[in-house]
């Protein structure tokens, strides 16, 4: 299982349109992971033309996108045994030790919000930030999504940078 990962698209209202570098990296997944600050439905309507798309709802997120059924403040999935935490703000202290507080903790656990990519292994947990694909460390540019793979029980993940 190939999933995709995105976060922060903050995409400005005149663009109307995602940038097709995402649509190429996508193509093929089996799902698509938001980790919020979606901010316009057509985003996730447009994503959806790659595959399902699941979200957590942003900080910065509008009243329509938190009524969407794809949106939850937390996603909770599991593929193949392994389990998967979708939300928009991740650990504040890294070392991430609050979700190892969890008496269940996630095998991988995906976040936003900093619109910083982030790919790290801690104590067996998996971190992964997709960063923003639109605008990353704030900057309106080509930034960077994530792929993660599933594959007999494993996870492994890339960050990939958009040109």
């Amino acid at each position: 299982m190939i999933i995709g990962l995105i976060s922060d698209t903050h995409i400005p209202h005149h663009a109307k349109e995602l940038p097709s570098q995402i649509k190429s990296v996508f193509r093929g997944v089996d799902l698509i992971l938001h980790a919020g600050d979606v901010f316009w439905p057509y985003v996730l309507d447009e994503l959806e033309t790659i595959a399902p798309v699941l979200v957590s709802r942003g900080d910065e997120d509008l009243f329509d996108i938190a009524d969407d059924k794809r949106v939850k403040l937390q996603q909770v999935l599991t593929f193949e045994d392994v389990t998967i935490w979708l939300i928009h703000r991740g650990p504040q202290a890294w070392p991430p030790i609050s979700v190892l507080q969890y008496e269940n903790p996630p095998d991988v656990f995906i976040f936003g919000d900093t619109h910083e990519a982030v790919l790290e292994n801690h104590s067996g947990i998996l971190y992964i930030n997709p960063g923003s694909p639109t605008f990353p460390h704030y900057k309106l540019e080509l930034g960077t999504v994530g792929l993660l793979t599933i594959n007999s029980g494993k996870a492994e993940a890339q960050i990939i940078q958009l040109h």
